[in-house]
């Protein structure tokens, strides 16, 4: 399956993606690729890819106390899978659901996971207080619905003080989420306007 697409660039991509993934030049060059993780393929990806096993704290002797913390002390995460996406491979991941270290079946549930097992990131922590929400609704990657963006988000983004609720976004969402990832790994921030330094 193409992790890109099928114009001629996305095939090129993919070819580049698939051979040398976890390359330094490919982790440079090409964002996505520090977000994939080829489950029989742990040990490079731990060695040399360059987001993602940070961001789900997964190296044993660099694990980040303070990000675990950060994580565990949200009120609520709410965590949606869409249907039909083609962009997460498996859609689980979107609940932090995956395959096991060094095959591509079964797809794990979340709470089957060595991350969640061993509660890396403060999933299990959040899990167990009952502050994750796994949210299922159809369509495509971030193909979210007004209807179902105010039935799953926006009641947990209410004022409690006023009750007023507030008006976000699709890319506002993004946005804090992208922000708040690169702030709890220790990174600068980025802006709108520039690249992200640090990085």
């Amino acid at each position: 399956m193409p992790l890109c697409g099928s114009g001629i660039f996305c095939i090129i991509v993919d070819a580049l993606i698939k051979l040398e993934i976890y390359s330094d030049y490919v982790q440079e060059n090409l964002a996505p690729s520090g977000y994939l993780k080829i489950p029989t393929d742990m040990a490079d990806y731990l060695k040399s890819c360059r987001f993602l096993p940070r961001l789900n704290n997964e190296i044993p002797d660099k694990r980040n106390a303070t990000y675990k913390k950060r994580f565990s002390s949200l009120e609520n995460l709410v965590l949606i899978m869409f249907q039909d996406d083609a962009v997460l491979i498996p859609r689980e991941t979107a609940w932090f659901g995956y395959y096991p270290d060094g095959a591509f079946d079964p797809v794990l549930p979340p709470q089957k996971t060595k991350l969640y097992e061993e509660d890396w990131i403060g999933l299990k922590t959040l899990d167990e207080a009952g502050r994750v929400k796994f949210v299922s609704v159809a369509g495509g990657h971030l193909g979210i619905s007004k209807g179902d963006m105010k039935k799953y988000i926006v009641p947990y983004l209410a004022d409690k003080s006023s009750e007023k609720t507030l008006q976000w976004s699709i890319s506002d969402l993004l946005g804090v989420t992208w922000h708040s990832s690169r702030e709890a790994l220790g990174h600068p921030p980025c802006f709108t306007h520039g690249r992200c330094d640090g990085s």
